[in-house]
């Protein structure tokens, strides 16, 4: 499965391309700003891009209007056509956001019922009760998702429903010829619907990709064979940055173990579920992590781990970003032109590293040496051997186990290293070690 190796790049459309917070009506055809960065994205190494929602909505992408048109603030559907057409040709897979637990107060069913009441065709859509009314006075109450009554909740147990939502990614792969989607708020949804979903793409396009953004929970319950491929690892990007911030190693070495280590209990082993450093949702790396020397520490330690990286928009260049209570838009910002930089050239040569490394894509995973400010693990396929080294401190470590022998070649620099029982740990330091099979 393609997904299993990629690298992602996420971008958030209407923020990326300064187009206005609410729908102002006016067709501008912004999305072709993508174009603009296809060299730079196909330069960079990613060979995956998540664009989050793009079809026409009442504000912020996910309140949707109509799941059958770009949104007029982004362009047309032909401007997304050539845009898709353009990131193909640099070799760039398309996975878009589904936002199939709600839509917006715009939706053209819902305005029906608004309209019509009991007399609605599409009153079943959602979960409407005509004995109540709304905050908004529209004579009825209905479920919004978790509290916000901007985003009304679909009904996905009801069968239009579905089938309306499967000839929209009907639509999507023939107009558009994306690879996959990212599921939104994945563990609200039915598990009715993605089994369905997901029979429904492979027959439509074989290797088409499904990845469901999951913030808690038992993850095997949708990334299995009859539904999801993939799903956001929340309980490691926590462990990311809170591990530099706490100089405390041990427990992001504690999920990866928990999560893909060798014990029976251990309980993903075999899956490859996204990983990230942030997206649109929290605030970025560079303004979570304290010691801005961990900046690319976090990285060589994203890129080594298991998974499936995403980096999110800007986040390669280092810049900044804080969440604010109802208020994402400074997490969202619009950059005219792409701004690399040294971190911007690591990030490069991790990309290249692990898209040419069996172990570290597919590879599993064993913790060597960990200590509150180094880490050390393994990553181990039949056909390669990769030691990953972290040392979070100021200070050089040496560090000492039994699995630490031969020579290895450093995959970031080039360099040779003979290892004998011990490796030399720079400070503020990443090192992938590759050692023979």
């Amino acid at each position: 499965m393609w997904v299993y190796n990629s690298v992602f790049y996420q971008i958030y459309p209407i923020g990326f391309c300064g187009a206005p917070v609410s729908n102002d009506g006016k067709c501008v055809p912004r999305i072709r700003k993508l174009m603009d960065w296809s060299e730079y994205l196909g330069d960079l190494g990613v060979d995956s891009i998540l664009l989050n929602p793009i079809f026409e909505s009442d504000n912020h992408g996910y309140d949707t209007r109509d799941f059958k048109n770009i949104d007029c603030r982004l362009g047309t559907n032909e401007d997304f056509a050539e845009v898709c057409r353009s990131l193909h040709e640099h070799g760039v897979n398309i996975v878009l956001d589904g936002v199939f637990n709600h839509v917006g107060r715009g939706f053209w069913a819902f305005k029906d019922v608004q309209e019509k009441k009991w007399d609605s065709p599409y009153k079943d859509w959602f979960h409407i009760n005509f004995d109540g009314d709304s905050g908004y006075n529209d004579g009825f109450w209905y479920e919004g998702w978790e509290g916000h009554f901007e985003l009304v909740k679909l009904n996905l147990q009801n069968p239009a429903v579905v089938d309306y939502l499967l000839d929209c990614v009907r639509f999507w792969v023939e107009e558009f010829d994306i690879d996959g989607l990212r599921l939104d708020v994945a563990y609200s949804l039915d598990r009715g619907f993605m089994q369905r979903l997901r029979s429904f793409v492979q027959d439509l396009k074989p290797d088409f990709a499904l990845i469901g953004e999951v913030l808690f929970g038992d993850y095997n319950l949708i990334v299995n064979d009859s539904m999801l491929h993939s799903c956001t690892n929340y309980e490691c990007y926590k462990g990311l940055y809170s591990s530099f911030n706490s100089m405390n190693l041990f427990e992001i070495a504690h999920s990866l173990h928990r999560q893909f280590g060798a014990d029976q209990w251990c309980i993903y082993r075999g899956k490859h579920l996204m990983t990230f450093a942030d997206n649109h949702d929290v605030t970025r790396l560079a303004s979570i992590l304290t010691n801005k020397k961990h900046i690319p520490l976090a990285y060589g330690l994203l890129f080594g781990m298991p998974g499936i990286p995403c980096l999110y928009y800007g986040s390669e260049w280092g810049q900044t970003g804080v969440k604010a209570p109802d208020n994402d838009y400074a997490l969202r910002p619009c950059f005219e032109k792409p701004m690399p930089n040294e971190l911007t050239d690591y990030i490069k040569k991790l990309i290249a590293v692990r898209q040419k490394s069996d172990a570290l894509c597919n590879g599993a995973y064993k913790n060597i040496v960990i200590q509150n400010h180094q880490l050390v693990f393994e990553r181990h396929s039949d056909k390669e051997h990769i030691i990953v080294a972290v040392n979070a401190s100021e200070n050089a470590y040496t560090a000492c186990h039994h699995d630490l022998n031969g020579e290895a070649k450093e995959l970031l620099s080039g360099d040779t290293v003979i290892l004998d029982g011990k490796a030399e740990l720079p400070p503020y330091s990443v090192q992938y070690l590759s050692l023979p099979v």
